[in-house]
């Protein structure tokens, strides 16, 4: 068992380890400097690697299905139209600070995904994006509140609306939210007792789905010249200067840790994964509708169909089983033949002109060693996240290059980042091998504490 330490975590959401390893590391001085005298390597995120269930799993240690959220929106039960938000009600697992806190550990948490509406813990929390506004309760304690708002006024929970043609309004909002948000992570270090920190920013997210276009030149909207072709860098530039700080707050019992739940990539367009199943007549409507409309205003002829999908940076395909769903149409006895016709049409799916993606398709039982609460049927990966899912109805193709829910230039990668600096080490080398799941047990460890033996993540050596 390590030494106690305290431990900081700083949580970049979405940020890719390409862009600070190596093509901005030298503009990017304080990051470069963790890593020259730390460890990091790519971090690979869970199935699927998206930020609601990511985080948890990073700090549970339990995998989505232990967890029982497989997204942002999940199944309550089998009915058609039961969907619900995950938030911290979500999550029965312990997280790093549960324990820390039953110990009488001190903790700061500043915008972890799925910790609202906020639990009691030991020290100071701030809750996240999933929180519907600031006229909620969105600290504990409560109090907390009144001196975040007269340190930084109103407090920004995230950039609304990022999906937006108003790039400039958005390029606004997002610096706005996360000097803010750093601003209020700087006051809580040197003005609060603490043990173990850790902020997220989700700034850096939606920079990348609302501005990849304008500097990958991969991109099939980039565009030479644009006005925006540096908006990203200069955000990782501004975010490696608020880390700066950060780190000129820490002793040198401190560990800090920057981490990402995923990475990110280029999106090439959209599969129009309920019109494909139309086409392949799986989906049944009452009527095809005359404008393009989400699937749960959609007719569909339930006793007559046999599977149906969700929208998102992957999709979730559900199958209608007789004495599972209330109007099921697949015999029981048949279901793993058509769950297997499924994952090979779909994985034979092509693009526009007929080049096969690389689509991947996964049984939950294959992923998790539990499958609580009601997972999909399979999970898909169009394009291994090259495409997104496109869930509505109405746009007459299988393909499209503008999303249904706003433009977005960019999707989640499977990898994100990962930096490790203990100040009494010098040790600059790149690891492989890192999983989500070893960051809670690492903290843990870091701490002087026993690492429970459930947890699924490893130690990570340095």
């Amino acid at each position: 068992m390590a030494t106690q330490k305290k431990v900081a975590i700083i949580g970049l959401d979405s940020a890719a380890p390409e862009l600070i390893f190596d093509q901005w590391a030298a503009d990017l001085p304080n990051l470069t400097l963790l890593r020259q005298q730390g460890i990091y390597g790519e971090l690979e995120s869970c199935d699927p690697p998206i930020t609601v269930p990511a985080w948890m799993t990073m700090m549970t240690s339990k995998d989505p299905g232990q967890l029982g959220v497989y997204g942002f929106r999940n199944r309550k039960d089998y009915s058609y139209d039961g969907l619900y938000f995950a938030n911290s009600r979500s999550i029965r697992e312990d997280t790093v600070w549960d324990i820390l806190s039953r110990l009488g550990r001190k903790v700061i948490l500043v915008g972890i995904p799925q910790t609202y509406p906020p639990k009691a813990i030991n020290g100071q929390m701030i809750t996240c994006f999933l929180t519907p506004s600031t006229k909620s309760q969105y600290t504990y304690p409560p109090e907390l509140r009144q001196e975040v708002e007269d340190l930084v006024g109103e407090y920004i929970l995230d950039a609304d609306n990022f999906r937006t043609e108003d790039k400039e309004d958005l390029l606004r909002r997002i610096h706005e939210m996360t000097r803010r948000r750093f601003k209020v992570a700087k006051y809580l270090l040197k003005n609060k007792e603490w043990d173990f920190f850790m902020m997220v920013e989700m700034g850096v997210d939606r920079i990348h789905h609302g501005f990849w276009k304008y500097f990958d030149k991969g991109h099939r909207k980039y565009e030479p010249g644009n006005s925006f072709e540096s908006a990203i860098k200069e955000y990782y530039r501004y975010i490696d200067q608020e880390i700066g700080e950060i780190l000129s707050l820490l002793d040198r019992d401190t560990v800090t840790l920057v981490v990402s739940d995923h990475g990110a990539k280029r999106m090439e367009g959209g599969i129009c994964v309920n019109e494909w199943l139309i086409q392949e007549g799986y989906l049944k409507l009452r009527s095809y509708p005359n404008e393009v409309i989400p699937f749960s205003k959609a007719e569909v002829d339930w006793e007559r169909t046999k599977v149906w999908s969700e929208g998102g940076y992957y999709a979730r395909v559900f199958m209608n089983v007789k004495g599972r769903e209330p109007q099921g149409a697949i015999d029981p006895k048949d279901y793993e033949k058509i769950r297997d016709e499924l994952i090979a049409k779909l994985e034979a799916m092509t693009d526009e002109n007929g080049k096969n993606i690389g689509t991947r398709v996964f049984r939950p039982e294959q992923l998790y060693i539990q499958c609580n609460n009601v997972p999909p049927d399979l999970i898909v990966y169009f394009g291994n996240l090259d495409w997104r899912s496109v869930g509505s109805i109405g746009l007459k193709t299988i393909h499209t290059f503008e999303n249904d829910t706003g433009p977005d230039d960019a999707n989640h990668a499977k990898y994100g980042t990962f930096i490790l600096r203990d100040p009494q080490k010098r040790i600059g080398k790149r690891v492989d091998g890192l999983q989500i799941m070893d960051i809670a047990p690492t903290v843990l460890n870091l701490m002087g504490l026993e690492v429970p033996r459930d947890m699924r993540g490893k130690v990570i050596p340095y």
